[in-house]
């Protein structure tokens, strides 16, 4: 067995992983940083490739509260006030943090360039540039990583139990990728910063790894997770031709500022049908931009690839260039010339708001357990302003590093190193094809838990995901040595069951749509539904009740 021990252990590398490893350390706390992939290089801040919401006012006039009222008229009342109020209010502080270690943000006439971006009142979105903002994030945390004191970093490594002793969060147990071998994690405080869960649907902008495992490690260690049933869909995903190196989500922008049509595989343009007719202007909301490809596809009007068309063929070449400059090189580098070649789109899973539950100290719900980005619930309510997330990350990341480190400071003995190993697997004839079974989660999840939902879908999505769960029973399965793919697909097939189960069920006890929350058969927003539902685990059983919203002080 591998053992390694630290004041505090962050689980997860993205923003708000490193983020929280650095505010922990700058605290005085020695600090283990895993990550089941390379330390800074997987999750979803490494992808973003758009825009940081903060109310910097550089070029005009702004306030975090301005930031805050359009952050909760997108959450449709759900929003916890404390947590939203904490992401918009610490916003600039963060921002101005990453500037100074040298993140780059674009800058006109010396003064922070800020875009105006779908549900803000007015310009409050940062970037580096339109493709790398996220990578530039990234590679300015990995450099401040470097240069700070006590904080190991350990990649390859996936962890499946949170260590308890006494109800008290105390480390973690895993094992190595590598080399197959047992990881024990001794550590006085815990931080949970897996990212969320939409590699759950076969269509995604996710990292290979954001399959909910840490809502399942919160759970089975006795934390609670709120707002499961809001998964947020980008409507205008890339689906074809296959482009490598760039944001799935990258046509927004595109969209808003050139006007791409939408168009059937009939040549029409179909927005009208859906009583948003859009004259060559980009005024179709998300939602309903989700709600109407979703039909044409329904009606055999959809393109080959079960999507729509998005064209800016009506465009001269120049006024591409004038918007988006060398990003035009980068598309042609993929074979795509926007002049003459449409492209198809897809609505695609792009973000969770809910996840664990904590408060504005990133604490849960369990002793010495944390949690920091978008693994947590809470600020975004039902649906996330554009742009929130990067800010989520960095700011969640660094108040949980913060409180985990001064907890860790009060805690005069570290707890013994686990004696149990992680179950080594089995070597089964009759093994089951997991590679295969999370595909048609991947499936089931899409077609049955999609944007739009009913009473009769989720119910045969729920019993599927019952079944998937007795196909895999309890004991690991695999061959046993170092890059054992089919432990790998075990575990992540378990963590995402549960979570598909926490999606499944939340949505279906929702009698109601708001926000990222459509239901066919409950088309309104119901004022008796503005509640959160939280989410326990007991006895492998998931309970759910209905929990007031959380308000400001």
């Amino acid at each position: 067995m591998i053992k390694l021990e630290s004041d505090v252990l962050v689980i997860g590398s993205g923003g708000a992983g490193m983020y929280a490893a650095l505010a922990a350390a700058k605290a005085g706390a020695s600090v283990n940083l895993i990550d089941r992939s390379l330390i800074g290089r997987g999750g979803a801040t490494i992808m973003a490739q758009m825009t940081v919401a903060v109310a910097m006012g550089e070029q005009c006039p702004d306030h975090w509260e301005h930031h805050l009222a359009d952050t909760l008229n997108a959450g449709r009342g759900l929003c916890d006030l404390e947590l939203s109020r904490l992401l918009c209010e610490d916003g600039p502080n963060r921002i101005r943090q990453m500037d100074e270690w040298g993140v780059g943000w674009a800058r006109e006439n010396g003064r922070m360039k800020q875009a105006h971006a779908p549900g803000h009142d007015r310009p409050r979105c940062a970037y580096v540039d339109f493709l790398n903002t996220g990578p530039a994030v990234s590679l300015t945390l990995r450099t401040q990583l470097h240069r700070q004191d006590g904080i190991q970093r350990v990649g390859d490594v996936m962890i499946t139990d949170i260590s308890l002793h006494d109800g008290q969060a105390v480390g973690a147990e895993g094992w190595h990728l590598v080399s197959g071998e047992s990881v024990s994690l001794r550590a006085k405080a815990v931080i949970i910063a897996t990212g969320g869960l939409t590699r759950l649907y076969s269509r995604n902008s996710a990292s290979s790894n954001m399959g909910g495992d840490g809502f399942a490690l919160a759970l089975r260690a006795g934390a609670e997770l709120a707002d499961m049933e809001f998964v947020q869909f980008f409507p205008i995903g890339h689906l074809a031709p296959r482009m490598i190196g760039m944001d799935p989500i990258m046509w927004d922008p595109f969209r808003y500022k050139l006007g791409g049509r939408l168009i059937n595989s009939e040549g029409e343009e179909f927005a009208e049908r859906y009583g948003k007719a859009e004259s060559g202007s980009y005024v179709l909301t998300r939602d309903h931009a989700t709600y109407a490809i979703f039909k044409e596809v329904e009606a055999g009007r959809g393109s080959p690839n079960g999507g729509a068309w998005l064209g800016f063929d009506h465009l001269p070449e120049s006024d591409l260039r004038a918007a988006f400059g060398p990003v035009i090189d980068r598309i042609a580098k993929n074979g795509i010339d926007l002049t003459r070649d449409r492209i198809e789109v897809s609505p695609i899973a792009h973000y969770h708001m809910g996840g664990i539950r904590v408060n504005s100290k990133m604490e849960t719900s369990v002793s010495g357990l944390y949690a920091a980005g978008e693994a947590v619930s809470g600020a975004n309510g039902a649906n996330r302003l554009s742009g929130n997330a990067i800010t989520e990350a960095l700011v969640f990341g660094q108040r949980a590093g913060e409180t985990a480190a001064k907890f860790a400071a009060q805690i005069k003995r570290q707890s013994a190193f686990s004696s149990a190993q992680v179950t080594p697997p089995q070597n089964l004839q009759d093994m089951p094809n997991l590679a295969a079974m999370i595909e048609s989660l991947q499936q089931l999840m899409n077609e049955k838990v999609g944007p739009f939902r009913s009473a009769a879908k989720l119910e045969e999505a729920i019993s599927k995901l019952s079944d998937m769960q007795k196909d895999i029973g309890d004991i690991p399965l695999g061959i046993g040595g170092g890059w054992d793919s089919q432990r790998i697909d075990w575990y992540d097939l378990r963590a995402m069951l549960i979570s598909a189960r926490a999606v499944t069920m939340a949505a279906l006890s929702r009698q109601e749509s708001r926000g990222a929350q459509q239901r066919e058969d409950f088309p309104g927003m119901l004022e008796n539904w503005t509640v959160n539902q939280v989410i326990r685990l007991n006895n492998d059983e998931l309970q759910l009740q209905r929990s007031a919203v959380v308000e400001a002080p």
